[in-house]
């Protein structure tokens, strides 16, 4: 398969700028709308301050297996947390899956190209040389994008097309500017104000992908574990949910 695999610097650990003093969140790049409009708010209320780190759920994943000193870690799938509570890295019984995720198919206005109308055939068409999505190997939409193309038969038929981000956010990124005309990306970052004026999209059927659970879990070595409950807690209220609603999440299903 060939693949053009554009790299971007993924979130530095957090002695590196961020202040001892803020509540800390590593979150998964699918977040960056949602999460910074929901520290805001958090901020507002609470009078806490908070620094973000955001990127991709595996990279996230790696830096506080090696030390990163976040205080709540917020993942686009559950396979990372899990781990990490595994190992200890977790507070126990801290796991807590609050929304659910969707991909979807994006492509420019400029494009004439409409998704809604061609849906996953718009992949096949002459004049999308380039198809973004985010490498599989730590992103888990990267992941549920070639869980899609598989799905519908394109996996081989789009292989050499496939430009893989280093994490969700570049993968618009390189769509967005043109660099690729067609782009599996998240419905959170769709719904983004620039990207709503430069583009559409059409929702790939869930069952076409494995569920994205959005999971959150407190670290073990958390210096501000009171307020990293106070914003799980902030999370879960009507004003946390209607955020995370407005950029497309969905609330999990009741076990």
């Amino acid at each position: 398969m060939k693949k053009l695999l554009l790299s971007l610097l993924c979130a530095m650990p957090l002695a590196s700028g961020l202040s001892a003093q803020e509540l800390t969140i590593a979150a998964a790049a699918d977040l960056n709308y949602a999460m910074k409009n929901l520290a805001t708010r958090f901020e507002q209320k609470s009078g806490e301050k908070v620094g973000l780190s955001l990127g991709a759920s595996g990279n996230l994943y790696s830096q506080i297996q090696n030390g990163a000193p976040y205080d709540l870690f917020f993942s686009a799938d559950a396979e990372y947390p899990r781990k990490l509570a595994a190992a200890g890295l977790l507070e126990k019984g801290s796991l807590h899956t609050y929304a659910v995720g969707h991909l979807v198919l994006w492509a420019p206005y400029a494009s004439k190209l409409n998704p809604q109308e061609l849906k996953m055939s718009l992949l096949l068409q002459p004049a999308v040389q380039k198809i973004a999505i985010a490498n599989p190997e730590h992103a888990p939409y990267g992941r549920a994008a070639m869980a899609a193309l598989e799905h519908f038969g394109l996996k081989a038929k789009v292989a050499d097309k496939l430009v893989l981000g280093e994490n969700v956010s570049q993968a618009a990124q390189f769509v967005q500017s043109g660099n690729a005309q067609a782009g599996l990306i998240p419905m959170s970052l769709a719904l983004s104000p620039a990207m709503k004026r430069a583009g559409t999209y059409w929702e790939v059927p869930p069952d076409a992908y494995p569920a994205i659970e959005q999971v959150v879990g407190v670290l073990s070595s958390a210096k501000h574990k009171k307020e990293a409950q106070a914003f799980i807690d902030f999370l879960g209220s009507l004003q946390g949910a209607a955020v995370l609603q407005q950029y497309g999440f969905t609330a999990p299903a009741q076990k």
